[in-house]
């Protein structure tokens, strides 16, 4: 594997992702990672070069309906279940902090 993936990398994603594993599942991770990323590299390898591009698989018309916007039946019943609420909003903890790192 040219490219393996260290427990250091491991630990930054995981850190990242607000992840904690034990030292036995982030060598686990690294070595699982290793390998994904060793297949990708024997794909590139592949001549592709007679293939058309292809963006789906199969071919797929647009099956969405239009947005269409509507208050919700039940909003104020909905809204007295929060523990904490604003105004029309339901108040929650911060999860994401300004610092990226």
């Amino acid at each position: 594997m040219a490219n393996a993936i260290s427990r250091d990398e491991v630990r930054k994603v995981a850190r990242l992702a607000r992840l904690e594993l034990a030292p036995e599942e982030e060598e686990r991770t690294a070595s699982q990672l290793s390998s994904i990323l060793s297949y990708f590299e024997r794909l590139s390898e592949l001549d592709t070069s007679e293939v058309p591009p292809t963006f789906r698989a199969i071919a797929v018309s647009n099956v969405t309906r239009p947005d269409e916007l509507r208050p919700h039946p039940k909003r104020e019943a909905m809204l007295k279940q929060a523990p904490e609420r604003e105004d029309d909003y339901f108040r929650v903890p911060r999860i994401m902090s300004a610092d990226p790192e």
